[in-house]
């Protein structure tokens, strides 16, 4: 027997017991005559006291972070401590074993908040999941996709994998692909996600489908997404509009959130936001709204300004409340900020004084009629400042958005403790490529609102599409659509994206053929499991809710992937890598 206890539950009761522990030695404290070791496990900590001369040689040899095994009896501490569960109590050892020395001197210490480089922490990373903080998130992360499972089978969703070796597909990143050695020049796609899966099993009768779905992307990392692989509770329901979806996230999400936090948390239903209205408000389809600043076009406002930087320019506005207490350098800083991080022309801004003056930036430019019109339309009042980005449509919107998140976080306004949810609808069902021609915006399987008719007769840029995200403080926590499962309207839809009917056929031949049998109208979506667990445990960073993340430039530093394979191996797939 290795433990009779684990290292977090032992208290006042157990005076007197005879206890067999095991874990990792943290700390040795040698105080003169006595010995003090605290003794980690995945509970929590105990002290042993080591009053035996020989065992107190011995433990000379043991070094932090080895893992031992005690017997010993249970007393109470004289000096006790509320920090920890076990602190009234203390272990006196009777017998120590070594069960696995730590030989080699750490790479960096375990349980302190000295900063450590994060490729060294992923090189190591068996040693960081050791870290409290960090070993409490994937325990987290555990508890979160147990409860996502429980509540998924309460509202009558049935799980089933689906595969992992799948076909290439579209779904707006690039695949990773896997050669086939059965076939010769042929491969499979790792799937970007289970999305044509789940909709043949909507064709099959299934009624209603989850599964906590791996998938992966070949795509550059971000703090707020993890590079290669990430995981989605993806589910799918026939017979379904986006209100029923809708009601499934509203009843899962807020009830996982609230079992694991203090926080306050949105109930359903979620605001309702149209892409066109948060991309005008916030400047994202991703907004935050514990800020309460919002973004206004003030263009028509200075369209006879003599300001020349002005010009010709689309211009955004906002206006921060008591904004005009903040001193000279604070506006210069944002100034900066515009300039040097987001690659804006400048950031123009004024203060309207308590006296009713006009005062700083470009003040001079400001008109009694300018004045009198930001006060009476824009909800300017009398001591608030104003911040101006002019540029080219989608540029002066975009950057109005970072400026308008960088106002927030430095003026302190977010709300505090909560969760702020939103469902943003109405997206635009293509958008113009780089190149020019016409690309799918969002979900390339999803319903256009109006259907075949507005694909034949309304510009494709003005077509909305029954897609959907929600977005929480922020982030995009899920992405969803009503989904086209009529082959006249979808066959259309990739049309004007550029696909034949032949390529529709080729690409995506499964749905397409299921389709010809009866296909019920569903829906869906996929609340991603990582942001969900990053924000409950609220971290910024999500390598610090998987186990063993790639690190920036998507590599796992810890098992040395990917890597250089054998000549024969290459043999084997039907691939020589060229040089």
């Amino acid at each position: 027997m290795y433990r009779t206890h684990n290292l977090g539950e032992l208290n006042i009761t157990n005076v007197g017991e005879k206890v067999e522990l095991s874990g990792w030695v943290q700390k040795i404290r040698n105080l003169g005559g006595m010995v003090f070791i605290d003794l980690r496990d995945e509970f929590g900590i105990t002290q042993i006291v080591i009053n035996d001369e020989k065992l107190q040689e011995e433990v000379k040899s043991i070094y932090t972070e080895s893992c031992i095994h005690i017997v010993g009896k249970v007393v109470e501490r004289a000096s006790k401590n509320s920090k920890i569960s076990t602190g009234e109590i203390e272990v006196v050892a009777d017998s120590i074993e070594v069960l696995g020395k730590c030989k080699n001197v750490l790479p960096f210490e375990i349980n302190t908040d000295q900063e450590v480089r994060e490729d060294l922490r992923l090189e190591y990373r068996f040693l960081d999941l050791r870290n409290q903080k960090l070993h409490n998130n994937i325990l987290l992360r555990s508890k979160i996709l147990k409860t996502l499972r429980d509540k998924m089978d309460e509202l009558n969703f049935t799980e089933i994998q689906t595969p992992i070796l799948a076909n290439s597909s579209p779904e707006g990143a690039r695949d990773f692909l896997v050669p086939s050695r059965l076939h010769p020049g042929e491969f499979y796609a790792l799937p970007q996600a289970p999305q044509q899966f789940k909709q043949l099993l909507m064709v099959s009768g299934f009624n209603k489908y989850y599964q906590i779905a791996p998938c992966f992307r070949d795509e550059d990392p971000r703090a707020d997404r993890a590079p290669g692989e990430f995981y989605q509770l993806d589910f799918e329901m026939s017979f379904a509009t986006q209100e029923d979806v809708f009601k499934v996230i509203e009843e899962v999400v807020p009830y996982t959130f609230k079992k694991f936090t203090n926080w306050k948390v949105d109930e359903g239903p979620f605001i309702r936001i149209p892409y066109r209205e948060s991309m005008e408000k916030y400047g994202t389809d991703k907004p935050d709204l514990r800020n309460p600043l919002i973004i206004q076009d003030v263009t028509e406002v200075f369209k006879n300004s003599d300001f020349k930087a002005f010009e010709n320019k689309t211009i955004k506005a906002i206006v921060v409340s008591n904004g005009a207490e903040q001193g000279r350098k604070f506006f210069d800083k944002m100034t900066d900020f515009a300039i040097n991080e987001l690659g804006a022309k400048g950031l123009a801004w004024t203060k309207f004084e308590q006296d009713g003056s006009v005062a700083g930036g470009i003040a001079k430019f400001i008109t009694d009629d300018i004045k009198e019109s930001l006060i009476s339309n824009y909800n300017v009042k009398l001591g608030d400042s104003i911040f101006f980005i002019a540029d080219e449509f989608s540029t002066a919107q975009k950057i109005a958005g970072d400026v308008r998140i960088e106002l927030g976080n430095r003026l302190d306004l977010l709300e505090k403790d909560v969760y702020r949810f939103c469902f943003i609808v109405d997206f635009p069902m293509y958008e113009l490529s780089d190149e020019g021609t016409i690309d799918f915006s969002h979900n390339p399987f999803s319903m256009p609102q109006g259907g075949l008719e507005v694909l034949e007769n309304k510009d494709p840029l003005d077509i909305l599409a029954y897609q959907y995200d929600l977005v929480c403080n922020g982030y995009e926590m899920a992405s969803g659509a009503v989904r086209n499962h009529n082959p006249e309207i979808m066959v259309k839809a990739f049309e004007i994206a550029g696909y034949s009917e032949e390529d529709v056929k080729n690409r995506f031949g499964a749905l397409y053929n299921a389709f010809q049998y009866g296909t019920p109208p569903h829906a869906g979506a996929a609340p991603g499991v990582d942001r969900m667990v990053m924000l409950i445990a609220n971290s910024q960073n999500i390598r610090e809710i998987i186990a063993f993340p790639k690190n920036k430039k998507a590599r796992d530093l810890l098992m040395r992937a990917p890597s250089v394979v054998t000549e024969q191996q290459l043999k084997d797939v039907h691939i020589k890598i060229e040089e």
